[in-house]
């Protein structure tokens, strides 16, 4: 049986904070001890915060053009610009993951360096705190095409399997599975959301009772990332158009 809940007694996180020492000393004050097979879900702005992955808002635009390797579609709204982007670490989303959110007054935050050696070095720090076995999960929040609303993700793991592939087992009927993967990374990732909130000031999750997923040689979280060559849709409609038409001109011309 599954269950999370959220680890309370976690201060605000600043620069150069031990993440790692700063999480076991939360297991221990709750007096939850983590089991073998736990899986911590721990949001990005910590990490964050913790490597010291902030800069002035002022100079937002500019971190997020740095932080940009794709345009994929720009929109003027009433309130600024938006734009979608493929970020340095091949997510997709809404200001190349660069955040105002939860942050000091006057700063923005960058998303980790590299996300999975910070789930690498926390997994670590705590398996040999407390000498269990454990998968880590950092997540972050992403808008979904074709869908309302946002959700949590996974955007780094260490120890934990984040694309199940069920691709030539059977169903319940017995019929072959050819193209079934899902994606538990964002499973675990969305679930963790529901206890951490968004505002509580919660930003570690324990998921438990999936030890089944636990694997130390698992790929980190690239591999739930679609490359742009095998994107149907890696523009956006007006940028699609505009690009089609360019092309339709030249070849007439």
């Amino acid at each position: 049986m599954m269950s999370v809940f959220a680890l309370e007694g976690i201060p605000e996180v600043v620069s150069g904070d031990d993440l790692g020492d700063l999480v076991a000393r939360a297991v221990v004050s709750t007096g939850t001890p983590l089991l073998d097979g736990d899986i911590l879900a721990v949001t990005s702005k910590i990490v964050s915060k913790a490597e010291g992955r902030i800069v002035r808002s002022a100079d937002r635009e500019q971190a997020i053009s740095d932080e940009t390797v794709r345009v994929v579609a720009t929109r003027a709204h009433p309130r600024g610009v938006t734009r979608i982007v493929e970020n340095r670490l091949g997510i997709v989303g809404a200001a190349a993951g660069v955040d105002s959110s939860n942050t000091p007054a006057g700063t923005v935050l960058l998303l980790p360096v590299d996300p999975d050696a910070s789930a690498d070095r926390l997994r670590a720090h705590l398996e040999g705190r407390f000498g269990v076995r454990l998968g880590v999960v950092v997540t972050d929040t992403l808008g979904r095409a074709w869908r309302e609303g946002q959700i949590d993700v996974a955007i780094g793991g260490s120890g934990v399997i984040l694309l199940e592939d069920l691709q030539g087992t059977p169903d319940a009927n017995g019929r072959r599975l050819d193209v079934t993967a899902p994606a538990v990374g964002d499973e675990i990732a969305s679930a963790a959301d529901l206890v951490k909130r968004k505002s509580a000031g919660l930003p570690v999750a324990v998921v438990r009772g999936l030890g089944h997923l636990l694997d130390d040689a698992a790929l980190g979280a690239r591999v739930l990332q679609r490359s742009s060559e095998t994107d149907w849709f890696r523009l956006g409609s007006d940028e699609a158009w505009a690009e089609g038409f360019a092309a339709g001109r030249s070849h007439v011309d």
